[in-house]
Formats: structure tokens, sequence, C-alpha cells
């Protein structure tokens, strides 16, 4: 049977309210963790819509995994920029967080009103081993088209035994990748160059509407003055609201002391929300007793089953911080704990809009440029490594959930395999294999509540 060919003209102009609706779809259903987000995007933009070639999608992506903070949600700025401006790169930004930022809330307000309920706890046992086979899928598709030849294939593995093994920090591991790449673009130039070389990508899905000749929009190329008002424009947001929280509330205030810490915290994400945690963990229940360590665990296990970067369990710390620190009296505690989580939300993005608007165009007059590209391609090789080690790290916490001593639930690993086959074998949907899985979840705590704790 042959294969149908791909199309031979690029798809129709897209019009930024036409965005507008993909980028809210997308903050619905942008489920596993950046793994899981960069592979629904590339899916839905490189494969099936066209807007992009997937030599561009990778560019762009390069430079988001060099940053700090969600690098998935920074790709969709990234994208909507270079397709509409910055307003297109604000609306992505904002609608690939607004979803999970009112549905964290509303989660936040019942985990505080109702308490534990079972048949919460039975929904996420089955949905934990489905985000462990969603991040490993992620995995190996993201990496069956990044690693072409076998120089990036041993950086990959080289990056998962730095931080499994050796525990070496992300930071580390991109500056080691971005020098093996640098090298390795002078020697091999062949096996650094983005969809080219050896093991080229194999399969076309047709002419996009930014495609890998296409020339750079006029807005996306580099300006001295562009660069300063942008700059200007975050100082100006940064400055004025931490001003205006530390004339209100003074600076040892909660809500001061939520966005000085949260700044620090955006700035300080690289290789994701994992990567932080123990930052965030260490400042919200250690020092500032903003709420307790088993409230920073469900916290997590709610971020876990959220679409939205994974980061955004900071929403979750800061609603709780205002309910506990209550710094609008105990009249309003759930007004102080919906302020407090718009107040971390906003400190912990911010910095990954500036990071796109203003280095965009920079990133933009490199592509092409083997001496950027070749550092790039080895750090999406490693970062795939990294991907790996964080599925293997929820199979670690969700299949011995007592440690490797303990018992190995059998239970959980078959959910997981069922996961991971519905989504390699018959390509279903992150949503209908969450919906499915946390459905077996609450359906063995009927069977077996003990199986479910």
């Amino acid at each position: 049977m042959n294969k149908p060919q791909p199309p031979i003209t690029p798809p129709q102009p897209v019009t930024l309210g036409q965005a507008f609706w993909y980028w809210l779809k997308l903050g619905f259903i942008s489920f596993g963790g950046p793994a899981g987000q960069i592979s629904i995007m590339h899916q839905d933009l490189v494969e099936q819509k066209r807007w992009i070639s997937e030599k561009r999608f990778l560019h762009a992506l390069n430079y988001c995994m060099l940053l700090p903070g969600p690098e998935a949600q920074q790709l969709a700025i990234y994208i909507g920029w270079l397709m509409h401006r910055t307003w297109g790169g604000v609306i992505a930004g904002l609608l690939f967080i607004l979803p999970s930022l009112f549905l964290l809330i509303l989660l936040s307000w019942i985990y505080m009103r109702f308490g534990e309920v079972p048949e919460v706890a039975g929904v996420l046992y089955g949905i934990k081993p489905a985000v462990t086979a969603i991040v490993l899928f992620a995995a190996h598709r993201i990496g069956s088209r990044a690693l072409k030849n076998w120089l990036l294939w041993a950086i990959a593995a080289l990056s998962f035994l730095a931080i499994f093994v050796l525990h070496a920090p992300f930071p580390l591991i991109v500056l080691l990748a971005a020098l093996l790449g640098a090298l390795g673009g002078r020697i091999a130039p062949q096996n650094f160059t983005v969809g080219g070389g050896h093991g080229a990508i194999k399969h076309s899905f047709g002419p996009a509407l930014i495609d890998d000749d296409t020339p750079v929009p006029e807005h996306a190329r580099f300006r001295g003055l562009h660069l300063l008002k942008i700059a200007g424009a975050g100082l100006f947001l940064w400055a004025g609201m931490m001003g205006y929280l530390c004339g209100q509330y003074g600076w040892n205030g909660a809500l001061t002391q939520m966005g000085w810490f949260f700044t620090k915290a955006a700035l300080l994400t690289f290789g994701g929300a994992y990567a932080v945690l123990p930052y965030v963990y260490q400042g919200a229940v250690e020092h500032y007793h903003w709420l307790s360590a088993t409230q920073m665990i469900d916290g997590l296990a709610l971020g876990e089953t959220t679409p939205g970067p994974l980061i955004m369990i900071v929403t979750f710390v800061g609603f709780l911080g205002g309910w506990n620190q209550l710094p609008f009296g105990p009249d309003a505690a759930l007004m102080a704990a919906v302020v407090s989580a718009l107040v971390v939300t906003y400190f912990t993005f911010l910095p990954s809009f500036l990071f796109i608007l203003a280095g965009g165009p920079l990133v933009e007059s490199t592509h092409g440029n083997l001496k950027f590209t070749a550092p790039l391609s080895a750090i999406t090789a490693a970062v795939v490594g990294v991907i790996l080690n964080l599925a293997v790290f929820f199979a670690w916490h969700v299949f011995w959930p007592q440690g490797f001593s303990g018992r190995f639930d059998g239970i959980a690993a078959l959910i997981g395999a069922f996961a991971l086959l519905a989504l390699l074998r018959f390509k279903a949907g992150v949503i209908p294999v969450i919906a499915v899985c946390g459905a077996m979840g609450l359906l063995i705590l009927f069977i077996n509540p003990w199986l479910a704790r």
C-alpha cells in the first residue's frame, strides 16, 4: 500500500484570530509536561497544520532549551511571535498558561476547603502511570527526530548518565553539550546540521508557511533599538509591580517576598520544573513556611494532572501561602489566596516573555549558520537524555512507591504499559489516555481501596 504523498503547496495564511483559537485549545490539552507539550505542538504545527517547518521548529526549540523557565511555553511564544509579531507571542504565551492557572486555583480551593477525598486518590492512582507513559512517549518522539546519527545518540546517552548517575546540574550539562557541539561542528559538521547530514529527515510533511528557506520576517530582524524597548518594558513591568507590593505591604510582607522569591526561582529553572523544585521546596516550606511538606507533595500531584507547564505548581504554592499567611486579614482568606496565586504566577512567567521577545531576533539571525546551530543541535540531543531521566524518575516513584526495597506496584505498571501502547501503537490522544487511565484508577479504588493508596 502506497503512502499518501505530502502536499505540494503551502497552507493558506493564518490570521491572528485563527491562531488565537489554536493557542487557547493548546492551553487546555497541553498535558504531559514539557516533553508532551512540545510533542503536541510538533504534531499540530509541523505535521498537520504546517505553520512552520521541522527545521525552523527545532531551531526555535534549541534556543528555548537554553533559557531558564518553561521551554514549551517559550516555544509557543516564539512561534506566535514569529507568525504574528509581538501580540502573537503574548497571546500564545498567555493562553498556554491561563487554563491551568484558573484550574489550579479552583483545585487549590477544593483542596483547602474539602480536604482529601478517597475518589481523588483513585483517579490520581490511574493518572500517574499515564503521565509516566506520556513523558516516555515524548522522549521517544523527540529523540527519533533529533538524534540523527551516532554522535548525537552518544551525547544523549552521556547526558542521561550525567544527570541520573552523577546528579550533574542541568546548566553544566547544557554547557558541556554546547562545547561538544561547537567542536563537532568544526570536525564533523555533517553530523550537526539540523535536518541534514546522515540520517536526515526522511519524511516530508509538505511546504510550510514558515519553511526552511522562508526569509526572516521584517519584524523578526534584529534591531538594537527594539531590544532596548523590550528590555525597558520588561524592567517597567517587573519593577512597577514589585514597587507597588513593597509600598503597600512593606519589603517583608508576604506578597512582596513571594514576588521576590519567585523572580529568583524563574531565573533558576534550567531543565524544567523538577530542576527547580528543590529550591522552591526549601524556600516555600522550610524558610517562609507558606505551606507544609505534605501540602507541597499534594500540589505536585495536582500539577502533574493538569494542563500547562509543570512549573505551574507555583500557583498552588502561592494560593496556599496566601491562605495560610492571611495578608488581608482572617476574614479574607480566599481573596488573599487568589491574589497570592496571581502574584506568584506573574513573577514566575514574566521573564519567559522577555527572553523570547528580546532574544528571538538574535536567534533568527543565526538560522542556517552552522557556527550557532551545531552547539544547539548538541544541546537538543543532551535534553533528550534529560527527558528520559524524567521518565525514569516518574517510573521509579510510581511503580515502587515505597522505594526499591518496597513492593513493586504491578497494577500501576500495567496501566502505564496500556497508556504507552495506546500512544505508540494506536496513536491515541493525550486527553483520552489520561481520562481512561483515571477511570481505571477509580475502578481499582472500588475493587481494592488499598491498591490506590
